[in-house]
């Protein structure tokens, strides 16, 4: 098969070329002017971006949690995640305690292979690092390509793991050439705070947000900076909020310590006043961290600008109302999460590239290049060059729409930008040399996600 687009502009995070751009099998195989190739499908993208294929390195697809598990699995999430320019995630294989990081692969595995409809590789969750998991993170990366560990410093008891768990991972993942991210809130003050409002009676929406509150998370942060720079190591900290965790990476970077950050497209754009909303409608609106105040916004749009921000992912990690609702009568039992995948695109070329001038080199940075980069999947993901995966965005930059969940392709029931006006619509993505939607239309189904291996993380030199 083999595809030619013609009259599009080219954008990578390094340059934007007017330029025609020929595909043969799955990769791209020429790009130049006035490209004549006989093409099986020839494409006009006249007036259109040609952006590399999104790539969310935050989603959680199928993922038992609080109770109940996300309203998207693997194919729904892909799928909507295909419509809203997202060629690949990276998702989250859990160890459970007392198990093997091995084990949780092979659910995972279960869980998307056959199933996914983009492309999707794994970051392993280590819950109970312990002498039988510590011999485990070698065959990870080099067997299975997996070189991103995660760790949660909140959710005690299920997912928290102590400091000393965290100096030992450092230590065994970067000897094998892998890198440490990190959810980083600090659990014991989060669960002495919610039993506080608890008792008092305080059960609403609005008290998760209370009760995580900034310090949580710029103290976990500072720390888990800490731990880091006494071994030498690389961190990468998922979905940072507030104006006091940036600034502990700030601090951290005078010491020229390398600290990949993470926003989500939900922390630039909404503040906490969506907790308000009434008929416990901010019930959608709860995760972890929570959403913060505007000015916490403007910092993590300046850290993008800035450079110290590197990936805007989402947290994809959908529930239904029905499912929010088992914690109506108490904050702390509402499942945390909600539905992004579809949307960050769209949302972050309208609000950053139309409405603040970010460049079209940082949105493609930012959405597709970085976590290409850091995530071992570069130069085959996260660009348009000769060689690299055909993961292309055929985007409309003048289209007007409205967000709305009725035309949302996300298995739930409501969304959280909720008619929002945008301007910018993916017309068309590409995922490995295949259309696979046309204006609107999915033209590939299950199972055609394949798994990704990733290679080891590259230190970037400073």
């Amino acid at each position: 098969m083999s595809i030619l687009i013609k009259n599009g502009t080219v954008v990578t995070s390094a340059a934007t070329t007017k330029a025609d751009v020929y595909i043969e099998g799955e990769k791209v195989h020429t790009i130049g002017t006035n490209l004549s190739m006989k093409a099986d499908k020839t494409i006009d993208a006249s007036g259109c971006y040609l952006f590399p294929g999104g790539i969310d390195a935050h989603t959680h697809m199928d993922l038992p949690f609080m109770g109940t598990s996300s309203s998207d699995d693997f194919e729904t999430g892909t799928l909507a995640g295909l419509h809203g320019g997202t060629t690949t995630i990276i998702d989250f294989a859990f160890q459970k305690q007392g198990d093997t990081l091995q084990n949780a692969l092979n659910v995972w595995h279960e869980k998307a292979d056959g199933k996914a409809v983009g492309d999707y590789a794994f970051h392993m969750v280590v819950t109970d690092f312990n002498e039988k998991s510590r011999a485990e993170i070698g065959p990870m990366v080099a067997r299975h390509g997996i070189s991103s560990f995660k760790t949660f410093m909140a959710y005690k008891g299920a997912l928290m793991v102590d400091d000393k768990s965290l100096v030992g991972l450092f230590h065994e993942v970067e000897k094998y050439g892998g890198i440490v991210t990190t959810h980083a809130e600090n659990g014991d003050l989060i669960d002495t705070l919610k039993a506080e409002h608890i008792a008092k009676g305080n059960l609403t929406p609005k008290f998760h947000a209370i009760t995580r509150p900034p310090i949580a998370e710029s103290e976990a942060t500072g720390r888990i900076a800490d731990l880091a720079f006494e071994g030498k190591h690389p961190l990468y900290i998922v979905h940072m909020t507030c104006e006091d965790a940036v600034n502990r990476v700030r601090q951290a970077m005078l010491r020229n310590q390398k600290i990949h950050v993470e926003t989500c497209i939900q922390y630039l754009l909404l503040d906490d006043t969506v907790y308000e909303e009434p008929d416990f409608g901010g019930a959608k609106y709860v995760m972890s961290p929570p959403i913060r105040k505007k000015k916490d916004q403007e910092v993590l749009w300046a850290g993008i600008d800035q450079g110290l921000v590197e990936v805007v992912a989402t947290d994809h990690c959908p529930f239904c109302m029905d499912q929010k609702r088992a914690g109506e009568k108490d904050f702390s039992k509402i499942p945390n999460g909600g539905p992004v995948i579809e949307d960050r695109m769209e949302l972050l070329f309208s609000e950053g590239v139309v409405k603040r001038g970010m460049s079209l080199q940082k949105f493609v940075d930012v959405t597709s290049t970085a976590p290409a980069r850091i995530f071992g999947m570069a130069p085959k993901k996260g660009t348009i060059a000769v060689g690299s995966d055909a993961d292309i965005v055929i985007f409309d930059p003048t289209k007007k729409h409205k967000i709305s969940h009725k035309t949302r392709h996300m298995r739930v029931d409501y969304n959280m930008f909720e008619g929002w006006e945008v301007t910018g619509k993916c017309r068309q993505t590409i995922l490995r040399g295949t259309l696979a939607i046309d204006d609107g239309k999915a033209l590939v189904g299950k199972g055609f996600g394949k798994y990704i291996s990733r290679a080891k993380y590259a230190q970037p030199l400073n």
